[in-house]
């Protein structure tokens, strides 16, 4: 039950952060999206089920409050963290090649699915373009910002076995 209220709360954290705070470090029109940073580590760290659980959250979420359909964000952050799950277990906890690594191949996946779910299907096909002017900035950005966040939430994972450890 504990996990449950902090995942909860590292998700609302982590949206108010990225739709307030972060708007104001935009570079190039791009913010890094601390969801995605969360959805790869819950389901780096804890496995596919968990990953999939808080992408849909992270997902409908957005949905909510941004998307123009609903359920298209959280079909992509099922997705991705899903898929992040299969490499649960190969977690190490000090490692950070891995996950960096992870959240940006999970980034690209995101940008793709956004482009042709958002451009491609209306009938823009410049996606170098959109790659270069809106993937490749929010890809790099992400991977950077990952480095401090994923420590952060390794940390709070960490700190929350500990605790279930000893209530066992």
């Amino acid at each position: 039950m504990k996990r449950f209220i902090i995942v909860i709360i590292e998700i609302l954290i982590c949206f108010i952060l990225q739709t307030t705070v972060f708007q104001w470090f935009a570079l190039a029109h791009v913010t890094p999206n601390l969801l995605l940073i969360l959805t790869v580590a819950v389901g780096f760290m804890r496995g596919r089920r968990e990953g999939l659980a808080v992408g849909f959250v992270c997902g409908i979420l957005i949905d909510f409050c941004y998307g123009n359909v609903l359920g298209l964000y959280a079909l992509i952050y099922m997705t991705i963290g899903y898929l992040n799950g299969f490499s649960h277990r190969i977690f190490i906890k000090d490692d950070l090649t891995i996950p960096i690594l992870l959240v940006g191949v999970s980034q690209f996946v995101y940008f793709f699915l956004y482009y042709v779910f958002n451009f491609l299907l209306k009938g823009k096909l410049n996606i170098l373009f959109y790659f270069i002017r809106i993937g490749l900035p929010g890809i790099v950005y992400t991977v950077v910002v990952s480095i401090i966040l994923y420590k952060l939430l390794n940390i709070v994972n960490t700190w929350i076995d500990r605790k279930e450890e000893e209530e066992v």
